[in-house]
């Protein structure tokens, strides 16, 4: 029988990712990915979560080829029956930062006069105290740490923990109103419709009407999520 835990997850700084860039505005969208929630969690070649990895594929918090290994590192996450789903937001606010850089040379040689142009952007970003939630399924019993980071900037953020009671599964025709990742569902279930969250590295899907085997909760009412979810990854 499946544990599932539903947690939530509270900004204490503000948390900046590019999921979008509008000419030099980048924008983050209030949504984490699963796939960034597992490596912020700490679940990623973990020896306390039995998710190790070859040597050739260790995750550290500097890589020097800076090279994504998403498969290489959450198929361990399969085998020991553990996965996120991602986050969406419960309540939130946005910030606008500008930012601005000018080349600075220590050294210059006697040349034709350049018009000093500084280069400068501007990045929207979640602002503290926003609040997301998501959802852990383990066949055994797992801790979360209480505190994680998140994004470019690494981000403090809280992790409130609370299990779930009295789950069901039962089969058929329902709508998933949390986002989902595609490639994790649509080899289980018959995915009908949904909207569509454009975000790197897989864009994410919400609103999804689906058949399949599914959970549903007697303590929380309308939470449905489908059963059997993995990290998959295309060919």
């Amino acid at each position: 029988m499946s544990i599932i835990y539903q947690c939530q997850l509270e900004l204490h700084d503000s948390l900046y990712f590019a999921t979008r860039e509008i000419g030099r505005l980048y924008e983050t969208e209030p949504i984490i990915h699963n796939y960034a929630l597992c490596y912020a969690l700490g679940l990623v070649d973990s020896e306390i979560h039995s998710t190790t990895v070859a040597d050739e594929h260790s995750y550290r918090y500097f890589s020097q080829e800076q090279v994504p290994k998403y498969e290489e590192h959450l198929i361990p996450l399969n085998q020991q029956k553990i996965y996120i789903t991602p986050a969406r937001v419960l309540h939130h606010s946005a910030i606008l930062n500008t930012w601005k850089y000018a080349n600075n040379n220590y050294h210059v040689e006697m040349e034709k006069t350049q018009k000093n142009i500084p280069s400068f952007g501007r990045t929207k970003e979640i602002a503290p105290e926003s609040q997301f939630e998501f959802f852990l399924i383990a066949e055994k019993p797992i801790k979360l740490p209480k505190w994680i980071r998140l994004g470019k900037w690494m981000s403090k953020a809280e992790v409130t923990v609370t299990e779930l009671h009295n789950s069901h599964t039962t089969e058929g025709l329902f709508t998933c109103k949390y986002p989902l990742n595609p490639l994790d569902v649509m080899f289980t279930n018959q995915v009908i419709s949904y909207d569509v969250v454009n975000m790197p590295p897989v864009s994410l899907i919400q609103n999804v009407k689906m058949r399949g085997l599914y959970y549903y909760f007697d303590d929380i009412l309308g939470l449905k999520l489908p059963a059997r979810m993995e990290y998959r990854f295309g060919s």
